[in-house]
């Protein structure tokens, strides 16, 4: 069994938890692609869907898509610069982001898990967050019109969230200089990204944007029940995975 992962640098896993590598552990006799690409918007990712199908021929796909639409909503200077990048030609909006999902969902020709973005930012009360959901809602409709499988990740990190309830300095922080000092921590500092989430006093990220390990095995849980989903040609992948995200 072949299973495609299509996403963002939430997928990429360069300066993210790796919920792709997870999966590959949990599930050694499936072939698990790595199809993230880093700071991209949802439209590109529609339109490179099909060649990966063309590419790579799997048996499931899941999309995580969405953050970089969400974060270009927040802030001018983000969505300048998401525009430049990749010389979009309208702004992300929430009609835009369901329009893009849609196309994604038909492109693939395949069993398809569907994600909602996780949350922004750990203020579950912030404008941020408000979008987000609004987002998740989108993802969840065109899930049910495309009958499709709906992989709510949102909620299941709102839920991790609103357990612990509000902390200091968890807002979402637009711009990149935030994300950048995380990274620079990794890469140059040889930090974990769990070492860097608990100095900000993050759960579930490192900035707000790029998960963690807990935050990469909550996808993993998702995408793995999805995998194990009682179908008969999935019924020859057996065993249990790790359950770290609880």
């Amino acid at each position: 069994m072949k299973i495609l992962c299509a996403g963002d640098s939430l997928t990429r896993a360069s300066v993210s938890g790796d919920y792709v590598g997870m999966l590959s552990e949990r599930l050694p006799h499936a072939v698990v692609v790595n199809a993230g690409v880093n700071y991209e918007p949802g439209a590109v990712l529609a339109a490179r869907i099909p060649g990966l199908v063309a590419e790579h021929h799997p048996d499931l796909v899941t999309v995580l898509t969405g953050t970089n639409d969400l974060r270009a909503q927040l802030d001018d200077r983000d969505r300048t610069a998401l525009r430049k990048r990749w010389a979009l030609t309208a702004d992300p909006t929430p009609d835009a982001y369901r329009a893009v999902l849609t196309t994604i969902v038909r492109g693939t020709g395949k069993r398809t898990g569907l994600l909602s973005p996780p949350v922004l930012g750990e203020d579950l009360d912030s404008g941020a967050n408000r979008l987000a959901a609004e987002f998740a809602a989108i993802a969840r409709a065109v899930a049910a019109d495309e009958g499709v499988t709906y992989l709510p990740l949102f909620e299941r990190t709102a839920a991790v969230l609103r357990d612990t309830g509000p902390r200091p300095g968890a807002a979402y922080r637009p711009g990149v200089m935030y994300a950048a000092r995380a990274a620079m921590r990794h890469f140059v500092l040889r930090q974990s990204f769990d070492a860097i989430s608990r100095s900000r006093g993050l759960l579930l990220s490192t900035d707000g944007v790029h998960l963690n390990s807990r935050g990469a095995a909550i996808v993993a849980d998702l995408v793995e029940d999805f995998v194990r989903d009682d179908r008969p040609y999935l019924r020859g992948i057996s065993g249990s995975g790790s359950r770290s995200s609880q």
